[in-house]
């Protein structure tokens, strides 16, 4: 699905920057985050507040906005109070503002085209109790998969360039969403959390991206939300297993302190390291928390100088 901001079909040709943080781009202006819905909740209150970070991603040079939609659930909107019918209509209005953001960001000049991730997040993320990092939820591959696709039905119908199946810790999630975007009509990227050369579930990474190999619903494999030190040998592992282009985007490289709520330590991440990356098979290169629009910015130059 495309629209003006996004002609062809994705990724196109070359290598593409995706954005960074979304939460740390929204606490940057002033936004309070500390909900269990997170960025999603700024979708009932704010909406244009996350246009307005989308925009500051594609100024900066992404090429792709990933939407505000990681932590949007029915079961996490039903906790408070949301319809189903308006729950829907909000994951809607996520690839909405995205788009609105690319419209703004070509009629300031931007170059194109501009593309919309729709974020889907793992199941832990709805739990907000940090098992997204875990995985192991005590739930079957079949249980998994009924929990996601009503949420990609609605995505897929709001029209984003790909699905942005991100931050999975587990490779029994990973079989669960690449069963429920089948027949969508949207191509996927799979993403998983990582810890070493492992999911954070503990599987090895041969054995996780390997359940990727044979989806074509799946244009890219990859990692994110991860400490930029992974990186390396999950690129040339997921390239090696899949044959396909490759997804990244680590962290800042600092550390979550959850009892604390903020984060420790220092930024690890260069955007210099983004070289290897793409020789090593990365195609869709990015950042994820703690990485903003200076970073992004300076990926975007780095990349767009190699031969």
């Amino acid at each position: 699905m495309t629209s003006s901001t996004s002609p062809g079909s994705f990724p196109g040709t070359g290598t593409v920057v995706l954005d960074g943080g979304m939460s740390n781009q929204l606490r940057a202006a002033g936004h309070d985050l500390s909900d269990a819905l997170w960025s999603a909740r700024l979708l009932v209150e704010r909406p244009e507040a996350i246009t307005e970070a989308h925009l500051a991603y594609f100024e900066a040079g992404a090429d792709v906005a990933i939407t505000a939609s990681y932590q949007a659930t029915f079961e996490g909107f039903a906790r408070r109070g949301i319809s189903e019918k308006r729950a829907a209509e909000l994951l809607a209005l996520s690839v909405a503002l995205a788009r609105e953001a690319a419209r703004q960001a070509g009629a300031k000049g931007a170059r194109g085209p501009l593309w919309v991730a729709a974020s889907v997040g793992p199941y832990g993320a709805m739990l907000a109790d940090g098992s997204e990092y875990r995985g192991r939820y005590g739930l079957s591959v079949a249980e998994l998969e009924r929990f996601h696709r009503p949420r990609l039905e609605v995505l897929a119908e709001a029209g984003p360039d790909v699905l942005a199946l991100e931050t999975v810790p587990d490779a029994d999630e990973a079989r669960a969403l690449l069963r429920a975007v089948r027949g969508l009509g949207v191509p996927a990227w799979l993403s998983y959390s990582i810890t070493g050369d492992r999911t954070r579930a503990g599987q090895p990474l041969e054995e996780a991206f390997a359940v990727a190999a044979d989806a074509d619903e799946v244009i890219a494999v990859g990692v994110n939300c991860c400490a930029p030190e992974d990186v390396d040998a999950a690129v040339a592992t997921a390239a090696r297993v899949t044959g396909k282009p490759v997804v990244v985007y680590p962290n800042s490289g600092e550390t979550w302190d959850a009892g604390a709520r903020a984060w420790r330590g220092r930024a690890t991440f260069a955007p210099g390291q983004v070289t290897g990356w793409e020789r090593a098979g990365a195609r869709l290169i990015g950042g994820c928390c703690r990485v903003g629009p200076e970073a992004i910015s300076r990926i975007a130059a780095t990349l767009r100088a190699l031969p």
